[in-house]
C-alpha cells in the first residue's frame, strides 16, 4: 500500500494566503517576530527531543484596541488526524507519565507542536497570555484538500496547558475587525475548581521532576558552593528574572556576558537587577537593604564571577535555575513553591550536625487544613513564630483571597483588600537567615505579602508589633498556625505558649510531634490551658513527613482567650488514615496518591472540628470521640475512643452456641468411634 504523502506545503500555503488577504504582517519560521520572542523559541529549539520542525511555521504579534499586545503561533501539519493528541482528561498531552516533555506528541500533531511553543513564550518572556493555533489537512477521495484548525488559549492562568478557544473553519477571527472579539471571547474562558486543583497538581509534579534534575545538577556538578549558596543563587536568579511590567525588564541570559570587568561582572549585574525590582515593588527600605546585602554576599564573590572558558560558574548556574523552574514561578503557582524548593534542596545535602535537620516543612495539602481548622477568612490576621518558607502563610493567603473574592463584589474594594491582606495581616518570624530568605522570596512570588516577614528570634527578641510599616502598632493577630522545631522546649510548645498569650482572642492549629501533648511540654500546657481551650487533637499518619521525619505528630486546635475548663469537650480524632499512600522514591516523579478520597477526608476533619460526629462520612465511628482532659495535667492531650470489654447478650448468645455445637460434634465423633470398636 502507498504512503500517504503530506499535503503540509498545500496547508502553508492556504493559510499563508489568508493572512496575506487579512493583510497581517505575519512572519514564517525563519523570520524574525521580535527579540524577546526570537530568544524564547530559540531556547526550545535546542529542546526539540526529536525530529521534525524547531520552530512555529507561522507566527505574529497582534494588538487590541486596549494596546494589549498577543502572540499568535502556527504550527502546520499535512495528515488527516494529526491536529490534537489529548490525554484521558481531554487535555493537550504534552507531557509524559514521567513529566517529561512527550516530544512524539509535539512533533507530530499540530496543536500540540504550538502549544509547545507558546510555553517557551510564557517560560521565557514576558508575555503572559498566547494563542496557539493548529491546522492540518488532507486530499478527500476526490483529491479535493480538507483542513481542520485548533485554536487554543495558553496563558499563566490555565498553568500553561491550553484551552480550546473554539470551532473555526478559517483565521479570520485574526482580522483587525474582528479581533477584540476574538480576545472577548478568549477572555470569558474559565476553569472549573476541580480543573484549577488537577492541574495545579500536576505541575507541581512536574516542579518536583525539575527540582530533583536541578538540584542534581548544581549539587553533583558545581564545586564551591556551600548550603546557604545554592538557596541564594536560587532566590537571586528568581527575583532576577521575574521583572516588573512597565517598570522592570526580566533579566536575560543573554544579559550576562561573563566579563571579568570592575562592576560589569554577572554578579554585579544581577544585583542592579535585584535592587532594581525591589524598588519597583515599594519593599521597605529596610527589607530592601538586608536583601540586598544577603544576596550580594554570594553574588559578588571573585570564584563564581570568574570566567573559565569564557562563562562563570554564575551564569552557568543562573541558566541551569532559568531552564529547569523558569515556566513554573512566571507563570505564578499559587503553591508553596519555594517550600518544595527547600525540602528538594536539603534532601541532596546530606547534612549531620546543621541545624536545617530540625526544619522540616509543611505539605501544602497539610498547610491549608491547619489554615482551616484556624478559622481563617478575608478578616484574619495571621502570624506564624517559626515560619520556614512562609507555607503557612502562603496557605492563610490564597485562603483569605478566596474568601475576599467570594464574599466582595465590587472590584475597586477586592483589589484595596487583597492589598491590605498581603501588606497588614500577615505576620511571620525566621530565625534562620537562609530559610528566611525562602520565606520572604515566596511571600514575593505569591503577590509581594513580604511587608511583614522578620528575620528574628520570636521567642526572644519578638514584642508583638508590626516589623515594617506600623512598626509603633501591634499586630492583632486573631489566627495562629504552627509547625515548629521539635527541638525547642516542650517539643515546640514554647512557640504556642508565647503566640497564644499575646493574642486576646481567635483560633489557633499547630501540628507538633504528639509526645507534646502526652508528657513533654507539661508546664507548658498547663500554662496554655489558663488562657486557651484545648477543641480538638488530631493523631496525623506517621508517614505525613516521609523522607524528612518519621515522628508520630498531632494537630491542636485551640480556641484563644477563654480558659479550660474541666467539663470542656474535646474532640479526639484518629486521622491515621488520610486517603493517601505515600511513597519515598528518590526518582519517582509523584510520591503522594490520592488512594481513598483524600480530599473529602481533609474536608471532614474540617466539619468535625467545628459541628461534632454528625459530620462523619469517610472516618469510621470509631476514629471520632469526644471526651475531656485535665486542664491540670498537662499529659492527657491524646487520647481515643475507648473501648468496651463488657459481654453483650448477643456476645453470650454465641459463645453459648459455639460451645454447645462443640458438645455435639465431640459426642457424634465419639459415638462413631465407639461402633467402630464394636465392630458395627
Amino acid at each position: 500500500m502507498a504512503k500517504v504523502q503530506s499535503v503540509e506545503p498545500k496547508i502553508a500555503n492556504l493559510v499563508n494566503g489568508w493572512l496575506k488577504e487579512y493583510g497581517l504582517d505575519y512572519k514564517l519560521e525563519q523570520e524574525s517576530l521580535n527579540h524577546e520572542i526570537d530568544c524564547a523559541l530559540k531556547e526550545y529549539e535546542s529542546k526539540c527531543g526529536g525530529t521534525g520542525g524547531n520552530r512555529p511555521d507561522a507566527k505574529l504579534l497582534l494588538e487590541t484596541k486596549s494596546l494589549e499586545k498577543w502572540p499568535i503561533l502556527i504550527e502546520y501539519k499535512g495528515y488527516k488526524d494529526k491536529l490534537v493528541k489529548l490525554d484521558n482528561k481531554n487535555q493537550v498531552d504534552n507531557r509524559t507519565a514521567k513529566n517529561e516533555p512527550n516530544f512524539k506528541n509535539i512533533n507530530t500533531y499540530a496543536v500540540n507542536g504550538a502549544v509547545h511553543y507558546a510555553n517557551a513564550i510564557l517560560h521565557y518572556t514576558s508575555y503572559t497570555r498566547v494563542i496557539a493555533i493548529g491546522v492540518t489537512g488532507y486530499k478527500d477521495d476526490s483529491g479535493e484538500l480538507r483542513h481542520e484548525i485548533g485554536v487554543y488559549y495558553v496563558s499563566k492562568d490555565n498553568f500553561g496547558i491550553g484551552q480550546e478557544v473554539s470551532k473555526y473553519t478559517d483565521l479570520s477571527f485574526l482580522r483587525p475587525e474582528n479581533f477584540d472579539n476574538f480576545i472577548q471571547a478568549v477572555n470569558t474562558l474559565s476553569l472549573t475548581v476541580d480543573e484549577i486543583e488537577e492541574l495545579k497538581e500536576k505541575r507541581e509534579r512536574e516542579i518536583n521532576a525539575s527540582l530533583v534534575k536541578l538540584n542534581n545538577d548544581i549539587y553533583k556538578k558545581e564545586k564551591g558552593l556551600g548550603e546557604s549558596d545554592r538557596v541564594y543563587l536560587v532566590a537571586a536568579t528568581i527575583i532576577a528574572t521575574l521583572g516588573v511590567p512597565g517598570k522592570v525588564a526580566p533579566l536575560e541570559k543573554g544579559d550576562l556576558k561573563s566579563s571579568s570587568e570592575k562592576d560589569s561582572r554577572d554578579g554585579d549585574i544581577i544585583v542592579r537587577k535585584i535592587s532594581a525590582f525591589l524598588d519597583a515593588k515599594n519593599i521597605p527600605q529596610d527589607k530592601r537593604d538586608m536583601i540586598k546585602r544577603t544576596l550580594e554576599n554570594t553574588l559578588t564573590t571573585e570564584n563564581i564571577n570568574k570566567p573559565v572558558e569564557g562563562e562563570s560558574q554564575l551564569k552557568r548556574v543562573f541558566t541551569k535555575i532559568v531552564d529547569d523552574l523558569g515556566i513554573y514561578y512566571k507563570i505564578g503557582l499559587t503553591t508553596d513553591f519555594t517550600g518544595k524548593l527547600f525540602n528538594e534542596m536539603y534532601s541532596w545535602l546530606g547534612f549531620t550536625q546543621d541545624k536545617l535537620n530540625d526544619v522540616v516543612l509543611t505539605p501544602s495539602y497539610v498547610a491549608r487544613l491547619l489554615v482551616r481548622l484556624a478559622r481563617v477568612n478575608r478578616n484574619s490576621y495571621v502570624w506564624d513564630f517559626a515560619t520556614g518558607s512562609a507555607g503557612l502563610l502562603v496557605a492563610a493567603m490564597n485562603e483569605m483571597m478566596i474568601d475576599a473574592k467570594n464574599n466582595i463584589s465590587s472590584p475597586d474594594e477586592l483589589e484595596q483588600k487583597i492589598l491590605q491582606i498581603k501588606a497588614e495581616q500577615l505576620l511571620g518570624l525566621e530565625v534562620l537567615s537562609s530559610v528566611y530568605m525562602l520565606a520572604v522570596l515566596n511571600m514575593i512570588l505569591m503577590g509581594d505579602g513580604s511587608s511583614n516577614i522578620l528575620n528574628e528570634d520570636s521567642i526572644v527578641n519578638f514584642n508583638g508589633k508590626y516589623g515594617f510599616g506600623k512598626t509603633n502598632e501591634d499586630f492583632p493577630a486573631n489566627a495562629f498556625v504552627l509547625n515548629p522545631p521539635y527541638s525547642a522546649p516542650g517539643n515546640g510548645m514554647v512557640f504556642v505558649e508565647k503566640a497564644l498569650s499575646m493574642m486576646k482572642y481567635g483560633y489557633a492549629a499547630i501540628i507538633i510531634q504528639n509526645s507534646a501533648g502526652s508528657g513533654k511540654a507539661i508546664e507548658f500546657n498547663k500554662r496554655i490551658l489558663k488562657h486557651s481551650t484545648l477543641l480538638a487533637s488530631i493523631k496525623m499518619p506517621i508517614d505525613i513527613f516521609i523522607g524528612k521525619s518519621s515522628v508520630q505528630t498531632n494537630i491542636y486546635v485551640f480556641k484563644v482567650g477563654e480558659a479550660h475548663q474541666k467539663d470542656n469537650i474535646v474532640k479526639f480524632i484518629d486521622f491515621s488514615n488520610d486517603g493517601y499512600t505515600r511513597t519515598n522514591r528518590k526518582k519517582a516523579s509523584n510520591n503522594l496518591f490520592d488512594s481513598d478520597h483524600a480530599k473529602e477526608r481533609y474536608e471532614e476533619v474540617v466539619d468535625l472540628v467545628r459541628v461534632g460526629s454528625n459530620k462523619l462520612k469517610y472516618l469510621d465511628a470509631q476514629d471520632y470521640y469526644e471526651g475531656t482532659i485535665d486542664p491540670s495535667n498537662g499529659a492527657d492531650w491524646n487520647q481515643s475512643a475507648p473501648i468496651d470489654t463488657r459481654p453483650t447478650l448477643e456476645d453470650f448468645k454465641k459463645t453459648v452456641s459455639d460451645y454447645l455445637a462443640w458438645e455435639v460434634s465431640n459426642l457424634l465423633r465419639n459415638t462413631i468411634n465407639e461402633d467402630k470398636c464394636l465392630g458395627k
